[in-house]
């Protein structure tokens, strides 16, 4: 199964899902982060191998929310990319797991997003909030202090607007930067899943891995039969 990728990702889904990503990333970096250096470092006397083993498996159930997230804000599906685990015991598996590159690039997705995401959240509450002050600028600018706006700061007025026709320009200007921050908006939303494609999403080598293990298992069960 591939990717499937929609060219222009819903507008309302990529504005909630890029302001999403500010929290989220900072929290999975925080606590991802936590648990692996303090695993490591407990390591040797055993108290660590817990707390690595629950960081591994935290962060591939995390990437699953993360995929159903860009599945339900971006429009993108995105297929698991892990090779089945063996049958047999819990050590055989866990070798699995980390043998399995899936695996470290959910960890490096939640490592990334953190900056990623201060990038995106900044671009578009800036972008955003520039343009609905301009927009709604002739409304609320006899509610300012002395009743007058001042570009580019109180103490440095260049320019003075305090009626609704030297307003209007601004708002016009407002309503412009208003489309500019929808096509923004889009835009790195569908920036970011490709990125969660990239990421999360199985390799061309995963895949004839995963194409490889589903045609055994066909094998066998017809052997069986």
């Amino acid at each position: 199964m591939t990717s499937v990728h929609r060219p222009n990702p819903p507008f309302g889904g990529s504005l909630a899902y890029l302001l999403m990503n500010l929290p989220l990333g900072i929290a999975g970096f925080t606590v991802l982060l936590t648990l692996i250096t303090t695993g490591i470092g407990t390591a040797i006397v055993w108290v660590g191998l817990p707390l690595a083993a629950f960081a591994i498996l935290l962060a591939r159930g995390a990437a699953r929310v993360e995929r159903a997230r860009v599945y339900a804000l971006l429009d993108t599906f995105i297929p698991l990319p892990y090779l089945p685990l063996p049958i047999g015991s819990q050590r055989l598996r866990w070798k699995a797991r980390l043998r399995d590159l899936s695996t470290w690039r959910d960890l490096a997705y939640f490592f990334v997003l953190f900056p990623v995401g201060v990038i995106e959240f900044v671009l578009v509450v800036t972008f955003w909030s520039t343009s609905l002050a301009l927009a709604g600028l002739p409304v609320y600018y006899r509610y300012l202090p002395e009743g007058a706006y001042y570009f580019p700061a109180w103490d440095v007025r260049w320019i003075t607007v305090n009626s609704t026709v030297q307003a209007l320009p601004w708002a016009a200007l407002g309503v412009l930067c208003i489309a500019l921050s929808v096509a923004l908006t889009r835009g790195i939303g569908r920036a970011h899943a490709r990125l969660a494609m990239a990421m999360l999403g199985p390799t061309a080598a995963q895949r004839r891995l995963m194409e490889t293990a589903v045609d055994d298992a066909d094998k066998m069960s017809m052997v069986a039969e």
